[in-house]
């Protein structure tokens, strides 16, 4: 279950690199209008935000990463950045997309009962 766990933080951690990149770098771009079904003057008008937008997502990103790295001593840590995504995941359900919910918020989910079984 341990290593189950430490899977499923990583994959979270990579899935939140990947969403900081496509707000950072390729918002206004084909491939970032299309994930997030975006006309181009919405994502021009709009690119600011979702940058540090983005950089939010980073920020759960190394906090997982963080918490990988330390180990059995990052347990708290992770479980901390693994509620972060969650609330995200259902707020971002809330006020934006439900999709996000699946996306976001169910694997953070699914990482953090692997990691609450594995202690």
């Amino acid at each position: 279950m341990v290593l189950f766990s430490m899977v499923a933080t990583a994959l979270v951690a990579l899935l939140h690199v990947y969403i900081m990149y496509i707000e950072m770098f390729l918002w206004d771009k084909p491939q970032g209008m299309r994930a997030f079904g975006l006309k181009p003057d919405f994502a021009k008008a709009t690119q600011v935000m979702a940058a540090n937008q983005g950089l939010y997502n980073g920020f759960l990103a190394a906090g997982l990463l963080w918490g990988l790295w330390l180990g059995a001593e990052g347990f708290q840590v992770t479980v901390f950045f693994l509620l972060c995504v969650i609330v995200a995941g259902v707020y971002g359900a809330i006020s934006a997309n439900k999709k996000i919910l699946f996306v976001q918020g169910v694997p953070g989910l699914i990482a953090l009962i692997a990691v609450l079984l594995a202690a």
